[in-house]
């Protein structure tokens, strides 16, 4: 058993220090553990992976109606850049230019702080998206989506 205990002057080597080993295994010679979860099973996903995943389901619904979407591209940002006002947004858009497509921008920690639960995430980011779409394609948010507002 290893003492925690330096040794007494009178009984130090004048051998130098040995170098730290490294430990592979742990005491019972298990070594490290494997994953909780298998990568198929949804504890494995992170937050972030599922968020993505809450919005392409929500660009998914808006694209059978929408087919004029698929040339639009969605993108999921931690935060908004600095924010000038007082209130953070959710999301944002931006019109196709010469080089680039139109952009779609969901921003999940907002998101995430303003919702409660898995099924209130998954409302809110599809407020989110059918907001900025609609504001993209300069129509209001009920033709864009007919149920939105009634969840």
């Amino acid at each position: 058993m290893d003492s925690p205990v330096p040794p007494s002057p009178q009984h130090r080597s004048t051998e130098p220090p040995a170098e730290p080993r490294v430990r592979r295994r742990d005491r019972h010679g298990r070594g490290m553990r494997g994953p909780v979860a298998p990568p198929q099973v949804p504890l494995s996903a992170s937050r972030a992976d599922t968020f993505r995943d809450l919005v392409l389901d929500s660009v998914e619904r808006l694209e059978r109606r929408w087919p004029q979407l698929a040339d639009v591209e969605f993108m999921v940002m931690e935060v908004p850049p600095s924010v000038s006002g007082e209130t953070v947004p959710l999301g944002g858009s931006a019109p196709a230019e010469k080089n680039e497509p139109a952009r779609v921008v969901v921003y999940r920690r907002p998101v995430e702080i303003r919702s409660k639960s898995r099924d209130e995430r998954a409302l809110l980011v599809h407020e989110v998206v059918v907001e900025q779409v609609a504001e993209l394609l300069g129509l209001s948010p009920d033709s864009v989506d007919p149920r939105y507002g009634q969840d």
